[in-house]
């Protein structure tokens, strides 16, 4: 939980350089630390956060190896094309840089030295394994084999990605070479330096101990390494890229890339203080206990940052202060299989900002955000989450408090006039929901932060469907309609701040639909309650602030990557795999053309057809009307409000192909009774007996948008 600090140093895992990360990186370091801190800046709180690519070690050798570029080349690009994607996704990063930097090589070797001074540096033999294809050694990712401890095949010889057991080479069963593919290897002994991790384990106990509010994944592995006792762990590589060492007789080695990686956010706030033009500033970030420091990591990082990495601030004994807060996240799967950016599982961050709206993927991710246990990302459960949450419950609120504004109110917000019951519990709710995400984001619990914001966003739309301004209108209650606006009007402001550190880009658009003047990642977090004023002009140029996803392009990308829940779809629906549709090219049925009836209307003025009150709706519901097989009811949202209409379509359409599409309805029409259930509108229809084809527009328009 969070401490009460004139500062916070906000940190996630170092994401590695060697190629761009999927969405299981994102949601377990990247994407909340972001969160965190704009929540923290919306409080007025002192934050910096830093992050930046993780260099050296094998991971970035070997990919530049694939790649058949240089080393240095491979990771500059590399780091760039991260940062740019990082950026795409409104990651609001202090500082993003890197760990190849001079300010990084030089604080690794000066806590090196201090730890050597300080009697925690171990030299030893040890066995590693050879190449005698290669003629090289295969230290970490140089090789892979079996895991000996869960027997995944393809563990890597520094730890496995599939049980996160940190490994060493020739530990691995049947091991092989990843540059030549055979196992012609051998084994021979080096001479490598270790961190005596055992004679600093009581003061790492003692701090783990400390932090029983810590998460249960984060506690959970570091005792289990406290339990089984702390052994010295190597620090030296056998390899050409990383940070030399500076000790005699190890000059030809580097560092182990788990070594230097966490001290680059140290460097990393080394850099931003150099760009604010005070050098000795991250001092104040790292040695006054005064800061309150966060780690967001994946579990699979437990050990580095609940053990080794405190072990080296610990034993140089140069001020460091430790962390206060580790956040260590389970796993995301994709589609019941491990995300897994060696073997390529997965969705990946530069192709999903290509397929959706960066805030889709930040929603979706942090729902499922996996805090306690391992989570699934499932396609279906990504239209779902967009359609249902972003575009029917948020989007359908702000859109239709402000068209009805501009509507009625001349685009201006009315005033509020008598409170009612129902307008105090909507406005003790939006309180209540200001103080409940509160005090979950001082727990850092992000996913029941935001089910408690989006609790509220239904709320806000059964409060306007409860209140039916449009009927206080049709009846002259005007100041009853201008009161429920006003609250719906502070209602949209209250949630694009409450969700602007999950969705800033919506939740700026929600602004600018207002035409709120301050950003609203400028506007405070105590300002959720306060109220619009009176006579403000919202813009006219309305439209939804999220499209929906449609249920074939899901079908194809789950074809296309590997589905679970989409070939748990189809064997429901075999009508809507296109792969049977494609090898099935039925005779196409040949339709008797009926004969077109000369018209024989009366002809109408222009005057009298513009008394037809014309609007685009979404069909939010079908249910058939009992005893009537040609009937059915249908919701339609207009917008402004949602109109129950009947329609004899029920023999040409079923409800699928219909829910969520567009129509145009007559909504200026009396209200007719059929077959008892009452009927507010019309909908249009080509009537090509036997055929009925119901009119939609070519492209989506805002619902309650009028037909000319």
């Amino acid at each position: 939980m969070l401490e009460d600090k004139k500062r916070y140093l906000i940190t996630s895992a170092l994401p590695y350089v060697n190629t761009v990360k999927h969405l299981g990186n994102l949601v377990s370091s990247l994407l909340p630390a972001d969160i965190l801190a704009r929540y923290l800046r919306q409080r007025g709180e002192e934050v910096l956060a830093v992050c930046g690519t993780d260099d050296h070690g094998t991971p970035a050798e070997v990919s530049a190896l694939e790649a058949g570029m240089p080393v240095e080349k491979f990771v500059e690009q590399m780091s760039l094309k991260q940062k740019d994607i990082y950026e795409r996704f409104g990651l609001s990063y202090d500082i993003f840089s890197r760990t190849h930097t001079q300010e990084n090589a030089e604080l690794t070797q000066h806590l090196f030295l201090k730890l050597h001074e300080n009697g925690y540096i171990k030299e030893k033999e040890v066995q590693s394994l050879f190449c005698k294809n290669c003629k090289r050694n295969l230290p970490d990712r140089y090789v892979i084999g079996t895991c000996p401890n869960c027997k995944y095949e393809h563990a890597r010889g520094d730890q496995c990605e599939n049980c996160s057991k940190v490994l060493d080479g020739i530990d691995l069963i049947n091991p092989k070479c990843i540059i030549c593919g055979k196992s012609n290897t051998e084994i021979k002994n080096e001479n490598h330096l270790f961190l005596d991790l055992g004679g600093l384990e009581g003061k790492i106990k003692t701090w783990v101990d400390s932090h029983k509010d810590w998460p249960k994944t984060t506690l959970s592995i570091a005792n289990s390494w406290l339990k089984e006792g702390l052994r010295p762990r190597s620090i030296s590589r056998n390899i050409k890229w990383g940070i030399p060492i500076p000790l005699d007789g190890h000059r030809d080695k580097v560092f182990y890339v788990w070594f230097d990686a966490p001290i680059g956010y140290i460097s990393i706030t080394q850099q931003w203080a150099k760009l604010q033009g005070k050098p000795k500033l991250w001092e104040k970030y790292w040695k006054d206990p005064d800061t309150f420091i966060i780690n967001f990591i994946g579990k699979d990082n437990v050990p580095f940052h609940a053990i080794t990495f405190p072990a080296t601030l610990t034993g140089a004994d140069d001020g460091f202060h430790l962390a206060n807060y580790i956040k260590a996240f389970q796993w995301l799967n994709y589609e019941r299989m491990k995300f897994s950016s060696s073997q390529g599982t997965g969705i990946f961050t530069d192709l999903a900002l290509e397929l959706y709206p960066a805030d889709y993927w930040r929603y979706y991710i942090m729902k499922i955000a996996p805090e306690r246990h391992d989570t699934d990302f499932l396609w279906t459960e990504f239209r779902d989450s967009i359609n249902n949450d972003l575009a029917d419950i948020l989007g359908n609120f702000v859109h239709r408090t402000l068209t009805f504004i501009n509507n009625n109110f001349d685009g201006k917000v009315p005033s509020r006039h008598k409170i009612e019951k129902e307008d105090k519990d909507i406005l003790s709710s939006l309180y209540e929901t200001t103080k409940k995400a509160d005090n979950e984001m001082r727990k850092i619990e992000f996913q029941r932060t935001l089910l408690i914001i989006f609790d509220f966003a239904r709320e806000c739309n059964k409060y306007f469907q409860r209140k039916k301004p449009w009927a206080d209108l049709k009846n002259s209650n005007n100041k009853r309609a201008e009161t429920t606006l006003n609250i719906c009007a502070q209602c949209c402001q209250g949630l694009a701040i409450l969700l602007a550190p999950y969705i800033p880009f919506s939740a700026e658009e929600i602004f600018k639909q207002l035409d709120l003047k301050k950003s609203v990642h400028k506007q405070s977090w105590f300002s959720i309650t306060e109220k619009i004023p009176t006579g403000h002009k919202v813009k006219q140029d309305i439209h939804p602030i999220f499209k929906k996803i449609e249920l074939e392009e899901i079908i194809e990308l789950g074809l296309k990557w590997g589905s679970e829940s989409i070939k748990e779809l189809l064997e429901k629906n075999p009508n809507l795999d296109p792969l049977k549709k494609k090898k099935k090219h039925a005779p196409k049925k040949v339709v008797q053309k009926k004969k077109v009836e000369k018209m024989t209307k009366e002809i109408i003025s222009y005057k009298e057809f513009q008394k037809l009150d014309l609007r685009v709706g979404t069909i939010k519901t079908i249910e058939p009307v009992k005893d009537a097989n040609k009937l059915v009811k249908i919701i339609v949202d207009i917008g402004t409000e949602e109109r129950q209409i009947v329609a004899g379509i029920a023999e040409r359409y079923k409800p699928d192909e219909l829910i969520g599409k567009q129509i145009i309805i007559i909504v200026n029409l009396e209200p007719a009774k059929i077959r008892g259930v009452e009927s507010n509108g019309m909908l249009l229809a080509a009537d090509a007996d036997p055929e009925i084809s119901v009119l939609v527009p070519l492209r989506e328009v805002p619902d309650g948008s009028k037909v000319r």
